[in-house]
């Protein structure tokens, strides 16, 4: 006979056995452990991480004495905030090298390495996270400017004016080169004696989206000079450039008497008549067109329009 204790209430289970008046009697103990564990603190891990990455980003922010917990296990390996940060910190390196270009006294070392910082700035720009950077802080923005126009290199000119251009396709971006003076130095640079149709199609692009999204820009180039030294450019042979130039006269030219005065006396009507004589680009057609309508629209501007040869 067996007799079978389940031992859930007992906690033991015992089995007798009764064989030629053997007894063997087997007792075995349940022993139940109670584990506890601890939840994290997720506020606490948050707030390493955020320390981190700004440590990594930004250590020039951190208060004196901060000591920030590394996550680096093999030393020859970044972990993923280095690669982060890396950006940043060249970002932020070649800025300075713009910042203090007119403060060194070796303006010839000095000029390579503004060129090679341009250059890098350029590349990070491309990026989103490294052209919020920028566009963040009107120094830096003043800087590009600043290093545009006191340079005789092209490659650093065409580097600085294409940085502009990268900002300029967001509110954020033109907002930043318009409070910096961005758009009188785009201006001088129209009249650069560089000859490049990618340094001028640039600066070009640039003036046209502040005309076309930042208010205040019109009034801006219109005070820097902007349409006497736009029109000369309608002598360019590139369809595209052209197109975006005539839209910026059109834009500047559009419910301003003064503007039209001023195309007209530096002999804009035959520059845009040569275009519609001779490119078939539907597009720059179409805007010339658009800027000839303009001006037709002020009577003293027809005779000139018709002795052009329209």
């Amino acid at each position: 006979m067996y007799g079978i204790d389940s031992g859930i209430q007992s906690g033991a289970t015992t089995v007798v056995r009764d064989d030629d008046d053997y007894t063997t009697s087997k007792h075995y103990t349940v022993t139940t452990t109670t584990v506890t564990r601890e939840e994290p603190d997720l506020e606490a891990l948050c707030t390493t991480r955020a320390q981190r990455v700004r440590a990594a980003m930004f250590p020039e922010t951190l208060e004196a004495g901060t000591t920030i917990l590394s996550t680096q296990i093999d030393q020859s390996q970044m972990t993923n905030v280095q690669k982060l940060a890396e950006p940043s910190q060249m970002l932020k390196t070649a800025i300075i090298h713009l910042i203090n270009y007119q403060d060194d006294a070796e303006l010839a070392t000095r000029a390579v390495v503004v060129s090679k910082a341009a250059q890098i700035v350029n590349q990070l720009t491309r990026k989103e996270a490294s052209r919020r950077a920028l566009m963040q802080s009107p120094q830096m923005v003043a800087a590009v400017v600043r290093a545009m126009q006191n340079t005789s290199d092209m490659e650093t000119a065409r580097a600085t004016a294409s940085i502009l251009h990268n900002l300029s396709h967001q509110r954020e971006g033109l907002l930043s080169i318009f409070k910096s003076g961005g758009i009188p130095a785009l201006v001088r640079m129209l009249s650069s004696p560089m000859e490049s149709v990618l340094f001028y199609y640039a600066i070009t692009t640039t003036l046209h989206n502040l005309l076309l999204h930042q208010e205040g820009a019109k009034m801006a180039v219109r005070l820097a000079d902007g349409l006497q030294r736009m029109v000369p450019l309608l002598n360019k042979s590139n369809p595209k450039f052209l197109a975006i130039t005539t839209d910026c006269l059109q834009l500047l030219s559009y419910g301003n008497q003064e503007s039209k005065l001023i195309i007209l006396a530096n002999r804009g009507p035959e520059g845009l008549v040569h275009i519609m004589k001779t490119y078939n680009y539907e597009k720059l057609l179409w805007t010339t067109s658009r800027v000839l309508k303009v001006l037709s629209v002020c009577p003293s501007n027809k005779p000139a329009i018709v002795e052009a040869g329209m």
